[in-house]
């Protein structure tokens, strides 16, 4: 398969092989989320955002496995530099808890490690001054640390801050921050002393005009400074561990914040001395245009929490937030592998040495001037960042019928929040690629605006 001449050629989704590893599949996995009736064959062709079925059929993939592949697939970016390696056993990362090498010493080493993908990760992240990683094994435990190192660091804390449709995991820990879906909480018991708050995508809300429409804003200042103590709410701030926010906010809906609802989590942050940590894992590693997504607003994070492109988990931060006492944090795979720990270093090297967070901010605005050239009245907001991009509906039946419709014609796609459609075209998409991935969407957007689901 070449990416240059690649296009979609699907029909009658799903197949008949499809349809065996699906019933294979189901006979013995706990229920979960399968957005297609869709088998991607491993062991087929795919190159970049082209992926092949088992019934041979090759769709256009504008999910990245929900930005965790953020190259695609078989991407000659990464892969040209894995075929040098020829790895031995063990290929098991054991955690913190051993060091790993490849030769006499890191500055030679043949391939880089974990050592190596946590020195690119605190340069990607010097500019907040952070020096220190944890690795571990997803996102979710990286949130899960994030929370860890915060309480650790102030011990008398009793409370936390979430925000509305926030998303941060599926653990015991993570659903205790997470608002999107009572679906994910149902009857789990969580962490005490969480608080949430409103998280304000009033793109056009200005502070000065008094209260916003989701709330965060009163006429007498944001809900998050009122709850403390000294701007007259019951919360003592050094009783706060942490507040805990998407930069970008993901499964809730692909909402993006107010600039100014932003600077006010920073500057609370900042005067009260409480910890500011902020969940990457869908919008960092370059998907937003810029290396994390925070880098677009007016705040100074004190963790990070990444994973996905990365392949890995990382807590990010200072090395005074981290604790300093041995076996505080630790995780015996944490990190994964070192196939792992060497995409996600390569994929920092490609980022950089390709210059894919211009291209980001380029292609996405590409796709957003396409989408809004052809959006029909039944599309009602085009928004992103990079390539971070939504397409809300007006009921959540439309939304459902253009994920149908995109699948018939060879495009896969992801719904989030309620009415929405969440496209992450690799960060090395062409403008072919866009405008073939675009096209073949506003296709399905007009399908869909002819059936009754409205």
């Amino acid at each position: 398969m070449d990416r240059d001449t690649a296009e979609p050629d699907a029909g009658g989704l799903p197949g008949p092989n499809a349809e065996k590893w699906m019933a294979f599949h189901g006979e013995h996995a706990a229920p979960s989320e399968y957005s297609h009736e869709f088998v991607w064959d491993v062991t087929a062709d795919a190159d970049g955002p082209f992926v092949t079925d088992v019934d041979g059929n090759v769709l256009l993939d504008f999910t990245c496995h929900i930005g965790a592949a953020p190259l695609g697939y078989q991407n000659e970016k990464v892969l040209g530099k894995l075929r040098e390696f020829d790895l031995l056993e063990p290929m098991k990362i054991a955690g913190q808890d051993m060091y790993f090498g490849a030769g006499p010493d890191p500055e030679t080493a043949e391939f880089p490690g974990s050592s190596h993908l946590m020195d690119k990760l605190t340069d990607v992240s010097s500019h907040y001054g952070m020096d220190t990683v944890f690795l571990s094994n997803s996102g979710a435990e990286a949130v899960e640390n994030s929370m860890k190192i915060a309480y650790d660091r102030n011990p008398t804390a009793k409370y936390g801050f979430t925000f509305d449709d926030s998303f941060h995991g599926r653990t015991l820990g993570t659903l205790s921050l997470t608002r999107s879906n009572e679906v994910y909480t149902r009857h789990y018991p969580e962490i005490a002393g969480i608080r949430t708050v409103p998280f304000c995508n009033d793109r056009d809300h200005d502070p000065a005009d008094g209260s916003c429409d989701c709330g965060f804003f009163t006429a007498n200042g944001s809900q998050l400074r009122n709850a403390l103590a000294p701007e007259g709410g019951h919360l003592n701030p050094e009783e706060v561990g942490f507040l805990v926010v998407e930069p970008v906010q993901g499964v809730g809906g692909y909402r993006f914040p107010n600039e100014e609802f932003m600077k006010e989590i920073g500057d609370v942050s900042s005067e009260y001395d409480i910890p500011l940590v902020v969940d990457e894992i869908q919008s960092g590693v370059g998907r937003t245009g810029k290396m994390w997504a925070s880098d677009h607003y007016p705040i100074e994070p004190d963790v990070i929490a990444s994973a996905k492109a990365l392949r890995v988990g990382a807590t990010i931060s200072r090395s005074d937030v981290f604790p300093s006492e041995a076996n505080r944090l630790g995780s015996t795979f944490g990190g994964g592998d070192v196939l792992a720990s060497m995409q996600g270093a390569f994929t920092l090297e490609a980022i950089e040495e390709y210059d894919l967070l211009d291209n980001a901010t380029e292609r996405g605005r590409q796709a957003k001037e396409l989408l809004r050239d052809a959006a029909p009245d039944h599309l009602v907001d085009v928004r992103g960042k990079g390539l971070m991009l939504a397409a809300e509906f007006d009921t959540k039946d439309r939304r459902d019928a253009v994920v149908e419709e995109s699948l018939k014609r060879g495009l896969l796609t992801l719904g989030c929040g309620t009415k929405t459609i969440r496209l992450l075209p690799p960060l090395d998409s062409t403008e072919r690629e866009i405008e073939l991935g675009v096209g073949i969407f506003n296709d399905a957007v007009e399908a869909a605006g002819r059936t009754s689901v409205a």
